[in-house]
């Protein structure tokens, strides 16, 4: 594998991209409805261009951040579109990473308000939430705020946190320059650690299920794709660890501002350097999940890739395992597509954004 392989990957990668831009800057899909309006697309298709870091596309994800910043009203709120925001967390969260990566006053403003949008999002004493709720402190797929059920109602299952969505939003935080101090990162730290097979007491430490990894989301066996790992000694039931929601918690531990060397931050790094796959994405996967471990496998390599370059790690040959598989599956004219459709993954604006992201990722970390 060559640096000159990589950058041919990233470019027919970044041309194939180009050519689906609308011109009033948006990418949609023509797979799937619910990504045919411009929201749920176009942060992710400018990130990844900027990723690229080609001053033949920065033209291209300039027009995407405008399409964006159009979306914040004067008065500091979002306009959501005739059909609201598919998924209104990471559209926010990525919008402000890319508006912010690109900087300038033109962007300042319209930053500023996605970025209260999502802080409107977090579970929060504001909405009802209280650090005794083991969600208190993240964020989930709602649509709106969202507010704690009265007694006796039930959650949402969207409306729920998970670990993906609370990532991208403290990295988003940290992009817009919010200081280590911020309570949102303390409390967001809350619901983390409950999505973390780990105890900080290491009498506390269960070593059938305490492993280090994270998973998705609590009290959900369908939405943690690798499934239920038992019952812990102390009756609890426990989701077994996989790959793309550990990246996601060493993400988000990192994010909040823990230290490289701390326990937690360590325990996630060594999870993934011990059960690292660039050819498959990795974990305890239960009976008949197969399909579902499949249906990440692009979000595995982009969430690894960001995640394992944050923390330093550089005794696994991580990046030149993943660039050479990337470039592998990568499919005449550019694009990428997932088999597996569970996720959505089968949308070669998906799989391509996701793939190049992470396939950039891979060429920053190689000396050639």
């Amino acid at each position: 594998m060559s640096a000159h392989d990589i950058d041919r990957a990233l470019a027919s990668a970044a041309r194939w991209l180009l050519d689906r831009q609308a011109p009033d800057g948006a990418w949609r899909s023509e797979t799937y409805g619910v990504f045919k309006e411009g929201d749920a697309l176009t942060p992710l298709a400018v990130n990844m261009l900027l990723d690229c870091d080609d001053e033949a596309v920065i033209g291209a994800a300039r027009l995407g951040a405008d399409y964006l910043a159009a979306m914040a009203r004067a008065d500091g709120s979002i306009v959501p579109g005739p059909h609201g925001l598919t998924y209104p967390v990471y559209t926010a969260a990525l919008a402000v990473r890319a508006l912010c990566r690109l900087g300038g006053p033109e962007y300042r403003g319209a930053a500023d308000a996605w970025l209260s949008f999502l802080l409107q999002r977090q579970m929060t004493e504001d909405l009802g939430w209280s650090p005794s709720d083991r969600e208190y402190g993240g964020w989930g797929y709602a649509h709106g705020p969202p507010r704690k059920p009265a007694a006796g109602q039930t959650a949402d299952p969207a409306a729920l946190p998970n670990l993906s969505a609370t990532a991208f939003a403290l990295e988003a935080l940290r992009a817009a320059g919010r200081p280590g101090d911020d309570p949102a990162f303390r409390r967001a730290m809350h619901f983390i650690c409950n999505c973390h097979n780990f105890a900080d007491d290491p009498a506390g430490r269960d070593p059938a299920f305490d492993d280090g990894g994270f998973f998705f989301v609590l009290g959900d066996p369908p939405r943690n794709k690798a499934g239920v790992a038992g019952t812990d000694r102390r009756g609890r039931e426990r989701f077994a660890s996989y790959g793309s929601t550990t990246a996601d918690g060493l993400r988000a531990l990192l994010a909040c501002g823990l230290p490289r060397d701390g326990a937690r931050v360590t325990a996630a790094r060594h999870w993934l350097a011990d059960n690292f796959s660039a050819a498959a994405h990795p974990g305890r996967f239960g009976p008949g999940r197969s399909a579902l471990q499949a249906s990440v496998y692009f979000y595995w390599c982009w969430s690894a890739a960001h995640a394992l370059a944050a923390a330093g790690v550089g005794d696994v040959p991580w990046a030149e395992a993943l660039a050479e598989e990337l470039v592998r599956r990568q499919r005449l004219g550019g694009s990428w597509v997932n088999d597996a459709v569970e996720v959505r993954e089968d949308d070669p604006i998906v799989a391509t954004a996701l793939a190049a992201g992470a396939l950039s990722i891979c060429r920053s970390r190689l000396r050639f």
